[in-house]
């Protein structure tokens, strides 16, 4: 009788499988590294929210450019991520994470010097691509440099450093309040300051090397195995010691080679569906928290900013619960959970707006921001996770298109949906979105925590 040889794998796939497999053992230094880039978006994101109000009484522009400068670093982001995750299979993952560090400092200093609100739309446009550049180049980054299940943990992270990132931008703004700055002054102040993060993680970058998957798979055998050393201590025997030309990859094939894994394939569609439910929820009913207190009577701006703090402070707990909560429940049960969470606190705040039962906002939107750090938790992480390394970074770059889009949509044409309808039927209307996310979780995430691919 006989029987199919089956194909035995090349010395570059054998490695690839190999290292994502087994390592890494420095993973969660680079891991932490990674995510702290998050706290430079966090920072503009939402800098930009609290300072609003400030450069409308110096300015005064109409709705359509107030928007725009609070939008324009979204729309940026979704040419960064398209771009950035493009450029990180085609270059490499360090000198991406480099560049969009270096562009940041700039134009993070630029944003503080405009001559007006024009200026600033197109500046925090320009400032959104290196924004949307790292976030998909460090999730690629985190796949590739940490071992299975650990990887999956940092991912889930995100959320965690954003609620930070928010804290520390209120407190900054806070304390400017206090101290009764100069109103042009402070919001100046506070969008130039997003450079100061920036250039404190590029220096803590610099001497991060390039991921050894990356370079096994560009045929760099020498450099991958000296890095393979250096982090692992490891040579990867399997890899011959001189390099070797590679086959190029098409990035057109990407979608092509989804469809080839059932798995893959309903991982990754559920995680742009996520991306796009919890970007949706956030951007329209949290982004414009400390407008809608105000504009229910809940505090004065100095109050509100405080509230605001104390809830993104419940959210930090939140987002650093969830992702330790995922080996013990999956990526299916944090985006269950947290996706009914967040569709039931839209509902109590609907009710609450519609009642005049303003004391119950506060708490609604407690809960739905402990919901949401639960349900966005891994809608970058699956994707990114699940997909062939050679196309891993398209891969990032694609999932939070998914996030950028629907913020920037939301972000810029919310208000004007908030004046049309109404506060209540505009909260009630944003429930739409964990709908969506929640029916993706249960009927097509196949669970796939600790997923392996090669």
């Amino acid at each position: 009788m006989s029987t199919m040889a089956v194909p035995q794998p090349t010395p570059s796939e054998a490695a690839v499988r190999y290292l994502i497999t087994n390592y890494s053992p420095k993973g969660n230094k680079v891991g932490w590294l990674m995510m702290a880039s998050i706290l430079v978006e966090a920072w503009d994101l939402y800098s930009i929210a609290f300072v609003l109000i400030f450069i409308k009484e110096q300015y005064n522009p109409d709705p359509l450019m107030l928007g725009l400068a609070a939008a324009g670093t979204q729309g940026g982001a979704l040419i960064g991520a398209l771009l950035g995750g493009w450029l990180s299979d085609k270059i490499g993952r360090r000198v991406m994470f480099l560049v969009t560090m270096v562009m940041f400092i700039v134009l993070a200093l630029a944003q503080a010097f405009v001559p007006d609100v024009a200026w600033l739309v197109v500046i925090r446009f320009l400032l959104g691509i290196p924004l949307g550049s790292d976030i998909s180049t460090g999730y690629t980054y985190i796949m590739e440099s940490m071992a299975k299940g650990e990887r999956e943990v940092m991912g889930n992270r995100w959320q965690f450093m954003f609620a930070v990132g928010e804290v520390l931008t209120i407190g900054v703004i806070v304390i400017f309040l206090l101290v009764d700055m100069n109103h042009e002054m402070l919001w100046r102040v506070t969008l130039g300051l997003g450079a100061v993060p920036a250039l404190i993680i590029l220096i803590m970058r610099h001497d991060v090397p390039e991921t050894a998957v990356w370079l096994v798979q560009k045929g760099r055998y020498r450099e991958a195995k000296q890095v393979a050393r250096e982090m692992f201590n490891d040579n990867l025997d399997m890899l011959p010691d001189r390099d070797v030309v590679v086959p190029k990859t098409s990035t057109r094939a990407f979608l092509a080679d989804l469809k080839k894994d059932p798995i893959r394939w309903r991982a990754t569609l559920y995680g742009w569906i996520a991306c796009f439910a919890q970007a949706s929820e956030f951007s329209t009913f949290a982004f414009y928290l400390p407008v809608l207190f105000a504009m229910v009577g809940v505090s004065t701006i100095l109050g509100n900013n405080l509230v605001t703090m104390a809830l993104f402070s419940f959210a930090a707990l939140s987002g650093w619960v969830g992702p330790l909560l995922t080996p013990k429940i999956g990526h299916r049960g944090i985006a269950i959970a947290g996706f009914s969470i967040v569709l039931v606190s839209l509902l109590v705040a609907a009710f609450a707006l519609y009642t005049g039962n303003t004391m119950l906002l506060p708490f609604a939107a407690a809960g739905m921001l402990w919901g949401h750090y639960w349900d966005a938790s891994n809608c970058m992480t699956i994707p990114t996770m699940v997909a062939r390394p050679q196309y891993r970074g398209t891969a990032s770059g694609f999932a939070y298109m998914f996030v950028k889009l629907p913020s920037f949509l939301a972000i810029f044409l919310f208000p004007t949906l908030f004046s049309a309808i109404g506060q209540a039927n505009a909260t009630l209307f944003v429930a739409i979105f964990p709908v969506i996310g929640l029916l993706a979780a249960i009927f097509i995430l196949p669970e796939v925590y600790g997923y392996e691919n090669d």
